[in-house]
């Protein structure tokens, strides 16, 4: 029996475990209502491009004998992904002719754009990965990238729009499920489809059967109806061209600059959850060197620690339900900063398999519990006006934490050793929790789900400014500098240089606001 079945099995079991719980615990009764039900089936059809495009992409150009470097040319298909916050707002705010008035503005983009994905990803499975027809396969490989990231802008404001405050964060946790049923179904069932080992039918059945991973989305789309858009501006004839995109592409961002604490708020985002990444950049590294086999780490990361990762992501929405959001952020990220020592306890005691098993279940239990926490932080951040546009931003903002900021990691085991390392990834989260402690004492972390509510109209109305929308333009030029400066393999000026547009953009872009 394979592993990703093994692992296929324990999730099923888990996720059936959850429904049965939630038959006896109100707490976990919200996990049975439509809405929390549409948010996992969308997660399914937001899940399966990624793998198709990355795991199972690399795995079929091995195959086929390409070399390291040309398949190390695919990381590139997930640039689209990095920067998917830069079409976000037409995705917020442009009608699509005929389909908005009977759909709704998220069904009516979410079904054309499954259409074309579709379409794509047939393409890219028929395509030849083979030396001489590369061009055409990579130029399929992005355009189905493209589709899957704007398919996830949809998805992600459509499952914001759906959830009522009492199924938030449940909504939320369901969604993360989907996404890991559509990373299993595009991982190992399309490699199985494919295989000769497997079914034998080839690559372009393989990934074409695979695309259906659409329908999902589709049938909960059609079930929970068009959500609570709201359309600022239903019609934009009587609007300029400067009107419609102040409306579309500064507004966003201004609203959300405009907030009391709005630059506190996104040094939390960023900073939040550096000290889990930085140990997960390094854990696969300390295991080798503590001479665990390949087998045991199998075992223990890809079975025990994915059933804690869900179990744990599970337990995050009532952890929200019963805490609150500044409780549940605070405990949550505790618990992941702490959770760190056990990795400690395992550098010094060494090959130990049950003490590996132990480390790996409590910071995977506890990542879990914070990713559902921190996922639901970022969803009610995002103003209903803005939806899209506003919860693309901030999550690839807090990417810049997970990737740019875990770079030092292989510097500072090198210099600390595994111990010490541990322990600093440690003192890495305290910058994390600070900045929590004074949002909240600051009253900028609410106690409900959502965390903004409302546009003040007239602060929208208001002059932008040519130097403030400088400003904005120069922050969004920052920011996609940040967030590709890895992926591009860019030099040191590159990065600097992106630092210093972000940090001026922002200067100008922000304006206090006064109180009345």
């Amino acid at each position: 029996m394979s592993v990703d079945l093994i692992r296929f099995i324990i999730f099923a079991g888990i996720l059936v475990g959850i429904a049965f719980v939630a038959l006896t615990s109100a707490k976990f009764r919200p996990y049975l209502r439509k809405n929390p039900a549409v948010a996992f089936l969308l997660g399914i059809s937001s899940g399966f491009p990624l793998t198709l495009l990355v795991a199972t992409l690399t795995f079929w150009l091995a195959k086929v004998g390409l070399d390291t470097t040309t398949i190390g040319l695919a990381v590139m298909v997930g640039i689209p992904y990095t920067i998917k916050f830069l079409w976000a707002p037409l995705v917020d705010k442009l009608h699509l002719p005929l389909l908005h008035d009977r759909l709704g503005q998220r069904r009516s983009w979410l079904f054309v754009i499954q259409l074309l994905l579709v379409f794509s990803i047939w393409q890219l499975g028929a395509s030849d990965p083979r030396p001489g027809h590369l061009s055409l396969f990579f130029v399929w490989a992005l355009i189905t990238a493209f589709l899957s990231a704007t398919q996830d802008i949809v998805i992600d404001a459509y499952r914001i729009e759906i959830l009522e405050e009492e199924e938030f964060a449940h909504g939320t946790a369901a969604n993360q499920f989907g996404y890991r049923t559509g990373n299993l179904i595009a991982g190992a069932g399309t490699i199985y489809i494919a295989s000769a080992e497997g079914l034998g039918l080839g690559w372009a059945l393989g990934y074409g059967l695979t695309a259906l991973c659409v329908v999902p989305a589709i049938l909960g789309a059609l079930w929970v109806g068009p959500g609570k858009f709201v359309d600022r501006y239903a019609g934009a004839s009587g609007m300029g061209a400067g009107q419609w995109l102040t409306e579309s592409v500064v507004n966003p961002f201004r609203e959300f600059l405009s907030r009391h604490g709005a630059f506190l708020i996104l040094g939390f985002v960023l900073v939040y959850k550096v000290g889990d990444a930085m140990g997960q950049a390094m854990l696969s590294p300390m295991i080798v060197q503590l001479g665990f086999s390949d087998l045991d780490y199998i075992s223990a990361n890809k079975l025990w620690g994915f059933g804690a990762l869900i179990v744990g992501s599970a337990l995050g929405a009532p952890f929200v339900l019963w805490l609150g959001m500044g409780r549940a952020l605070l405990i949550s990220g505790l618990m992941m900063m702490f959770s760190n020592a056990m990795f400690m306890l395992l550098a010094a005691t060494g090959n130990n398999y049950w003490m590996m098993v132990a480390a790996i279940v409590t910071e995977n239990t506890t990542s879990g519990i914070g990713l559902t926490v921190f996922a639901t932080y970022l969803s009610g951040l995002s103003n209903i006006a803005y939806t899209a546009t506003q919860f693309a931003l901030l999550s690839s903002f807090a990417g810049v934490g997970r990737t740019f900021m875990a770079g030092p990691a292989g510097y500072v085991a090198e210099k600390a050793g595994w111990v010490g390392f541990w322990g600093f990834t440690i003192v890495a989260a305290i910058p994390g929790m600070l900045l929590l402690w004074t949002l909240w004492s600051k009253g900028y972390v609410v106690e409900g789900i959502r965390q903004s509510e409302g546009v003040d109209e007239k602060a929208m109305k208001e002059p932008v400014g040519a130097l403030r929308i400088i400003g904005f333009l120069l922050l969004l030029a920052g920011l996609v500098g940040v967030l590709l400066s890895q992926q591009l393999e860019a030099g040191p000026s590159w990065l600097y240089a992106s630092l210093a547009a972000f940090a001026v953009g922002g200067a100008l872009a922000w304006k206090r606001r006064v109180a009345a």
